[in-house]
């Protein structure tokens, strides 16, 4: 059993990290920039070290600094969240040869991931249905590079193998285009990622983004926890996310989840982790994996009833799983809306003081946020101020349920885009389900 945490992360993903630990009776150190002294977890955790000035870079990106604040308050484990630092294939590997414990995938498993060639070549060797594409890195060969094109059917995608969160892709749609997108690809991802490496894949017209939810110990254990399905997005970042994902089948479901905690074992997975998907025509393509918790697991949750964060703790601990597959039953329906401070039409951030906050309440509502009266949103992180989740015995409940929490949630001092969310939920085909990747920016009017 792990004793201290140390919490390498910010916001509503620390306070939820702190809230398991405190379940599980482990203390906490919390490590903060300048800026965020008044965060709620911060306040609640039994130590605090600030690690540096408001930049992420010099702060929450510094793994000399959250390593010495783990040396100094002689913490046994650290827990990354999301984002920042958690799938930093580097930062695990000193966190472990610094003595402590990275609660997470071992730094071998997020490199083999974080890499999208090698990832899509032990997914295959692994049996995980892929998109069709060049298996492997685009070399110097152009006629090589147009022939794979030719094959593979247009329209194709040029990917960044060191990309992630929608960054360093190019949709091509005609052979003249191809060589140019390739090097600019390229040049991008040098620039962006350090890693210059690029791949093709087809590029699917109409697929819903859904994806599986693992959890492995290191005993050679390893469960799925049904899916998500994240289609809901704006320049390639989620809005709203549900589970079970609307017309999956029961059999669906099963076949896609057994291979992924099949290719769990085989890789020798520890921790929480995520296989993301593109759904087209009854047919699931794997695109990438997450390492790391995802900031949509509670409707996971919600329908499973697993604490995905006490078992990630758990299992970092040594323990093997307390779940087994056939324990896991999907019930009910979870939606979850991502509150962020921005323009809810210009999608601008708005950061500034919280004059007034109430949060929504009721059957079947939960709120995961790190906000409260009074408290100042700082300009320089993420404008992701919370999340509601809403569930319920079926999908029209759950969707009831949420449009009441949205008419009651108060934030006044900023702007949200919870007017956004009242709009999508309106939405006469979200509400019948299935929509694709591409429909909120249509209905938007961002799609080009």
């Amino acid at each position: 059993m792990l004793e201290k945490v140390l919490i390498a992360n910010r916001g509503e993903i620390a306070l939820r990290i702190l809230r398991a630990c405190r379940e599980m009776g482990i203390r906490t150190v919390a490590v903060h920039s300048s800026a965020d002294r008044d965060l709620k977890h911060v306040r609640l955790a039994d130590e605090t070290v600030c690690i540096g000035p408001p930049s992420s870079a010099e702060s929450y990106l510094n793994i000399p600094a959250i390593i010495s604040a783990a040396e100094v308050t002689a913490a046994d484990a650290i827990h990354p969240g999301y984002g920042f630092l958690s799938e930093n294939a580097d930062f695990a590997e000193r966190v472990e040869r610094s003595g402590f414990i990275f609660i997470g995938p071992r730094a071998d498993t997020i490199r083999l991931m974080g890499d999208k060639v090698s990832a899509i070549r032990a997914m295959k060797e692994a049996g995980i249905p892929c998109v069709p594409g060049s298996d492997g890195p685009l070399d110097d060969d152009e006629q090589r590079n147009l022939h794979l094109a030719s094959e593979i059917g247009y329209p194709v995608i040029i990917k960044a193998a060191g990309g992630g969160g929608g960054r360093g892709m190019r949709v091509v749609h005609k052979e003249a285009d191809l060589l140019g997108a390739i090097s600019v690809t390229r040049n991008e991802a040098r620039t962006a990622f350090g890693n210059a490496t690029v791949y093709m894949e087809k590029f699917l017209v109409n697929p819903r983004h859904v994806e599986i939810q693992v959890l492995a110990d290191s005993h050679g254990n390893a469960i799925h926890l049904g899916e998500r399905d994240c289609s809901m997005q704006r320049r390639h970042q989620k809005v709203i996310e549900e589970s079970p994902a609307p017309g999956i089948t029961e059999e669906q479901r099963q076949q896609i989840g057994e291979r992924c905690a099949e290719a769990c074992r085989q890789l020798g997975y520890r921790g929480a982790g995520t296989f993301e998907f593109l759904f087209e025509d009854g047919n699931f393509y794997f695109i990438e994996m997450n390492t790391r918790i995802q900031l949509e697991h509670p409707v996971t949750e919600m329908v499973t009833g697993v604490d995905l964060v006490k078992e990630q703790l758990s299992v970092a601990g040594g323990d093997i799983l307390r779940y087994r597959q056939e324990d896991i039953r999907v019930r009910g329906h979870a939606i979850e809306c991502r509150i962020n401070a921005e323009d809810p039409v210009r999608f601008l951030p708005s950061p500034g003081k919280i004059t007034q906050y109430h949060a929504p309440g009721g059957p079947g509502i939960r709120v995961d946020s790190h906000i409260y009266s009074g408290y100042a949103v700082p300009p320089h992180y993420d404008s992701m101020i919370g999340k509601v989740i809403a569930f319920g015995d079926d999908r029209e409940s759950a969707l009831a349920r949420m449009r009441t929490a949205l008419s009651e949630i108060v934030v006044e001092g900023i702007k949200t885009n919870v007017p956004l969310h009242q709009d999508i939920l309106a939405d006469e085909n979200f509400q019948k389900g299935g929509t694709n990747i591409h429909y909120l920016e249509k209905k938007l009017g961002l799609s080009k």
